[in-house]
């Protein structure tokens, strides 16, 4: 882990050190999680890394071979048919 020094402007706002920007693949207008943690500590991530460790923490729960996507389409289509069938003919 390596660490930086950064200053905090009049405005409030942190410059984030330019070898930390490429590290995170962060340009002007990328929007950025920062998270405060108990210990005061300030954490910062990308929008792709913290979507990125979402996924992998949800996959912990999705069975090997599953598709939800699928399953969801799958689900959807049954309800249409469903609700098709309850529907008043002309």
């Amino acid at each position: 882990m390596e660490t930086y020094t950064a200053r905090l402007e009049k405005s409030g706002r942190i410059l984030i050190p330019v070898a930390v920007r490429r590290q995170l693949g962060l340009s002007e207008g990328s929007q950025v999680i920062v998270k405060v943690e108990e210990s005061g500590a300030l954490q910062v991530s990308s929008r792709s890394q913290a979507v990125a460790k979402v996924r992998e923490e949800i996959r912990k729960y999705i069975p090997a071979g599953q598709d939800l996507a699928e399953e969801l389409i799958r689900d959807r289509r049954a309800e249409v048919e469903r609700e098709d069938e309850k529907a008043p003919r002309p």
